[in-house]
């Protein structure tokens, strides 16, 4: 193929992605009032899974902390006119950008496929179908444990009684978003590492060496993301995290660096 028959190529790529994106897009957009009620807004609710899960961990092991025991629900609040009508967008735009993810994945390996030689074509496949398995994972465990967890602190800390906590639509979609999205790259991790081993930055004996500072690392990371006392949460964050970081070390070979140790 000639150049300009790649960028016509590639065009036709754009033009799929974007075709997919809209429909996407707007289907989210149809389905948010539903979509908002019984799944974005669920960790409001007293019986959401985690929930129950923990009162069901409390029961089983006479466990009487507050942790495991406590019922919990919030009310949001509105304070902006146009909140409402933007939120529905913004959130529409952002999940079909996720949801979407794959299929354009799948669209650039078709694009560099034919460039590729066949050793690369299984390390490129490999790495393009662990980013998105692992991407998805990461924002699953931020939707179903992390998020709540935070929640649940965050809108029931008090830094004084005269104070009432009311939370607005708007903080609770941005810490939304953040969070699970955040989470999501964070399981990337190994996906990273590799990459990085493939260019000679990092490899096997690098990251055993400094696998303490990177538990310390991963334990800090843990209590910015959910800023709580309560060590179940933290281990929560943090042992998906180290053990994303053991699977690094697992998956990246004994190379020479490209920068040598002094």
């Amino acid at each position: 193929m000639t150049f300009w028959d790649h960028l016509e190529e590639l065009r036709r790529i754009i033009f799929k992605v974007l075709g997919v994106w809209l429909v996407l897009a707007i289907g989210f957009f149809i389905a948010m009032p539903w979509i908002f009620d019984y799944v974005i807004l669920a960790p409001c609710s007293n019986d959401f899974v985690f929930y129950d899960l923990l009162r069901w961990i409390g029961e089983k092991l006479s466990l009487e902390d507050e942790f495991f025991t406590q019922e919990f629900s919030v009310k949001l609040i509105n304070i902006n006119l146009v909140a409402p009508f933007l939120v529905h967008i913004s959130t529409a735009f952002w999940m079909s950008v996720v949801v979407s993810a794959p299929y354009l994945i799948y669209q650039l390996w078709k694009f560099i496929k034919p460039a590729l030689y066949e050793r690369e074509l299984k390390g490129v496949k490999r790495a393009m179908l662990m980013g998105t398995m692992m991407f998805f994972l990461g924002v699953l465990l931020g939707y179903y444990m992390v998020f709540p967890l935070t929640l649940r602190f965050l809108s029931t800390y008090t830094l004084s009684t005269a104070i009432e906590n009311q939370l607005t639509l708007n903080s609770y979609i941005d810490n939304f978003m953040m969070l699970i999205l955040c989470m999501g790259l964070a399981f990337e991790l190994p996906l990273l590492t590799w990459l990085l081993s493939l260019m000679g930055v990092v490899n096997k004996s690098f990251l055993k060496k400094y696998r303490r500072h990177a538990a310390v690392i991963i334990v800090i990371l843990a209590a910015i993301i959910t800023p709580t006392g309560d060590p179940f949460t933290l281990s929560v964050v943090a042992i998906p995290l180290y053990l994303l970081y053991e699977l690094s070390i697992v998956m990246v070979k004994d190379r020479e660096l490209v920068v040598e140790e002094e």
